[in-house]
Order: C-alpha cells, then sequence, then structure tokens
C-alpha cells in the first residue's frame, strides 16, 4: 500500500480543501484519465483497490498511472475513550484531492477497455469523477 518512506511531522491538521486543482488537472501520460468532480480525502486502500480493478479490467496490458499519493496521516483515538490526553495515533494515510486533479490514467490500450477500466476503478472511490481523454493538438 502505498505511504511516505519517512515524514518530517508524525501528525497533521485536517486542513480545508478550498478551490479547484490547476496543476495535475490535465491526461499528462496516458490516453485517458479519471478526473474528480469533487473536494474530499482518498485513503491509501482506496487507490490501492482502485489500481486493482484498474489492472485486472486491462489484463494487465497497457500501463497504468498512479496521479495522487497518500501523503497526509490520519489520525483516530481509540474506541471509547475519555476526552484530553492528546491526539490519537497515525490510523492510515490519505490523498487530499481537489476538483479537477487527475487520479488515474491508462494508456497502451484500445479506448473501450481502458473506458471500461476506469469506470470499474470509478465504483471504488469516495469523490464524483469523471472519465477524460486526451485532447490532442490540431484535431478538431
Amino acid at each position: 500500500m502505498l505511504m511516505p518512506k519517512r515524514v518530517k511531522y508524525r501528525k497533521q491538521m485536517r486542513g480545508r480543501m478550498r478551490g479547484k486543482a490547476y496543476r495535475g488537472s490535465d491526461v499528462s501520460f496516458g490516453e485517458f484519465g479519471l478526473q474528480s468532480l469533487e473536494p474530499g480525502w482518498v485513503s491509501a486502500r482506496q487507490i490501492e483497490a482502485a489500481r486493482r480493478a484498474i489492472v485486472h479490467e486491462m489484463k494487465r496490458r497497457g500501463k497504468v498511472w498512479i496521479r495522487i499519493f497518500p501523503d497526509k496521516p490520519y489520525t483516530k483515538r481509540a474506541a471509547e475513550t475519555r476526552m484530553g490526553k492528546g491526539k490519537g495515533p497515525v490510523e492510515y494515510w490519505v490523498a487530499v484531492v481537489k476538483p479537477g486533479r487527475m487520479m488515474f490514467e491508462v494508456g497502451g490500450t484500445d479506448p473501450d477497455t481502458a473506458k471500461r477500466a476506469l469506470l470499474r476503478a470509478k465504483y471504488k472511490l469516495p469523490v464524483k469523477t469523471k472519465i477524460v481523454s486526451r485532447d490532442v493538438p490540431g484535431e478538431a
């Protein structure tokens, strides 16, 4: 599962997800991509589940690019614990996703298979997404 090798600070504040993603919002590597339409946190397990769905549908042909990385620690207190006594330990890692962010890309396979694979991955994710294709310059 994806997670940072090491971090400077063990725990982070939750933060806010305002605005749109302008960086990382184009299909840069493959021919088709899965783009986020709303803000949210995507856990490392959800990223892995979506990746597996894509690879399984494409039958290991073509290539998959994961464009998000879970670098934010999600902490959780133990159940039935009294208030105070500090912040809980890190439970898992999440990637912060803003609207417009390209989450996955696929290439090297026919369009029908690529779209089917991304549709399978779409169901594994907690944010609304859409399948987009690469804009080829010069084509109308």
